[in-house]
């Protein structure tokens, strides 16, 4: 069994996504969701689907190597970033070298980085006048944003778009890629 461990932050609807797309497969699972905000979305999903919730806060993120030692101890094959607003240390970028990815609602080197996230990369993307936005699918570093990149998706920004019909434009992209790359990376 290929186990995939989600970090996230927020809503979870990408989480979610991950749980549907791989409920009944037979060689890969969504094993664990590790999350550090409470009552965040991403916790009631993960209850939705029966996959194991563990909060941290940053002293175990940042402070031991208890997460890393955890994850290897559960056969963690791929740590997927869905929303996950906290910058992976490099005790944990060592441990999994390759194997950690994000994803960014936006065609990165641009609108990334600190503070860019959700609705304020997509107020920047109109703001600039882009015709385009879209995802990028990335390898994790200790920057935000920063490593090699997997996969980009765009999408036509048009006259009237506001943040919000920008964003389910995005997310759509989002539900159907990060599972295509995710069983890419995996295989």
């Amino acid at each position: 069994m290929k186990r995939i461990a989600v970090f996230a932050s927020g809503s979870g609807t990408n989480m979610r996504n991950m749980a549907a797309y791989y409920e009944n497969n037979p060689t890969v699972e969504v094993s664990l969701v590790v999350c550090n905000k409470h009552g965040a979305g991403v916790i009631q999903y993960a209850k939705q689907f029966n996959i194991p919730v563990l909060l941290i806060d940053r002293q175990v993120l940042y402070g031991s190597n208890e997460l890393v030692e955890l994850l290897k101890i559960l056969h963690i094959k791929l740590i997927v970033l869905a929303g996950f607003m906290w910058l992976i240390p490099q005790n944990m970028i060592t441990a999994f070298p390759n194997r950690i990815i994000n994803i960014h609602p936006a065609l990165l080197p641009d609108f990334g980085g600190k503070g860019m996230y959700g609705n304020k990369v997509h107020e920047a993307v109109i703001a600039a006048g882009k015709a385009f936005s879209g995802i990028t699918i990335h390898y994790v570093n200790e920057k935000y944003d920063d490593g090699a990149i997997v996969l980009q998706q765009k999408v036509a920004v048009e006259k009237g778009d506001t943040p919000d019909t920008l964003a389910a434009k995005i997310h759509a992209l989002e539900y159907k890629h990060y599972p295509e790359v995710i069983d890419r990376l995996l295989s």
